[in-house]
């Protein structure tokens, strides 16, 4: 009896998605639990894995169509014993199935040469004079997460006076702390120590200082915050997503290293939950990974701030009337003028500074 493929819930407010790639094609054998189909939301990709063993046997919903939690976008037929085949007959069929799949995948081609509203959602276009040159376009949709992205970016330029102020953060002592205890650190906690643990522990007390960036305006009211759910951007496999530290006040270092580590590794897997990734109260994006000097990172709203971190690197400075080289990072604060002034902003931005420069500060919570 064929086994239906039903999207699943993939969220409390979610009752839509779209179909990502399909997985396994029409003909292939599947064992039970193996991804068969992406399933993207504005928010979280996640496989649909296969209920049983077997074979797939049709399809009805292409990459980039829309479908309902609920809906049956798939059948397959399960295998007599449960389980995938084996041996000389699963041989047999693994040749069958590449038969298969190659005329379904000839079908779709041959689609994709006639233009038409359903073709599939990637095309190439010649340009004028272009036969023989290799001058093409390559059309993608935006999947649902980078549109979500976009929408939000938008909205925050829209909807809030944005400016941005900036300061400069010796990382020395860090980073000789770092060196002194990270093999101690990373025996006990099974996680490396970060930056990413001290610039959360130094937002939080700044933003103790400045609970204006810890709020939010809504309608015409200002809602100021006593908790601290911190945003993290973090790159993930179809595009930067934000996941939340809950409570990050209660949290140690190891907790927030390994939190963030794990939210790392979960991104790129398209594994995160969207619980995860809703609301905070302020967002941390470190672009220094990526090499980045200097930036004017965009709230997330409804927030009223984000901090913005950058790469670490060896300039020259003047320490006690003496020229020396130390190793400077740029920071970054965009907030909401509406709500936070530009007093609170710099206060904001120098106790980062003065926290991160004496990290002992934040252990002794002085």
């Amino acid at each position: 009896m064929p086994v239906e493929l039903v999207v699943p819930s993939v969220g409390e407010s979610i009752t839509e998605v779209e179909i990502g790639d399909w997985l396994k094609n029409p003909g292939e054998p599947v064992n039970q639990d193996d991804p068969v189909v992406v399933i993207e939301t504005d928010k979280v990709t996640v496989e649909l894995p296969a209920p049983a063993s077997g074979t797939i046997t049709e399809t009805l919903k292409r990459k980039g169509e829309k479908a309902n939690v609920g809906d049956v976008i798939g059948y397959m037929e399960p295998s007599p014993s449960g389980r995938g085949q084996s041996g000389e007959a699963q041989a047999r069929q693994g040749e069958a199935s590449s038969n298969e799949a190659a005329r379904v995948r000839a079908s779709e081609e041959s689609v994709a040469e006639r233009p038409s509203p359903s073709a599939p959602l990637q095309a190439r276009v010649p340009l004028p004079g272009g036969e023989g040159g290799g001058r093409e376009e390559q059309i993608i949709p935006m999947t649902p997460i980078r549109r979500r992205i976009a929408e939000r970016l938008v909205e925050a330029q829209k909807n809030a006076a944005l400016l941005t102020t900036f300061n400069q953060v010796d990382m020395a002592a860090v980073i000789a702390l770092r060196k002194q205890h990270q093999d101690a650190f990373q025996a006990k906690y099974q996680t490396k120590l970060g930056f990413m643990s001290f610039f959360v522990k130094a937002v939080i007390e700044a933003l103790k200082a400045t609970p204006q960036l810890n709020a939010e305006i809504r309608g015409h009211d200002i809602v100021y915050r006593n908790y601290y759910d911190i945003g993290i951007a973090i790159g993930g496999g179809k595009g930067l997503v934000v996941p939340v530290l809950r409570n990050a006040e209660r949290m140690s270092f190891a907790e927030i290293e390994k939190a963030i580590s794990d939210f790392g590794r979960r991104a790129q897997a398209n594994e995160l939950k969207v619980d995860e990734l809703q609301g905070g109260t302020f967002t941390i994006s470190n672009g220094g990974i990526y090499g980045s000097m200097l930036s004017t990172p965009i709230v997330n709203p409804p927030q009223s701030g984000v901090l913005g971190m950058h790469t670490i690197e060896d300039r020259p400075v003047a320490r006690d009337g003496a020229v020396v080289i130390r190793p400077m990072m740029y920071t970054a604060l965009t907030y909401d003028h509406r709500i936070v002034d530009g007093r609170e902003a710099v206060t904001f931005l120098k106790q980062i500074r003065d926290l991160v420069e004496d990290p002992a500060r934040m252990l002794l919570e002085i």
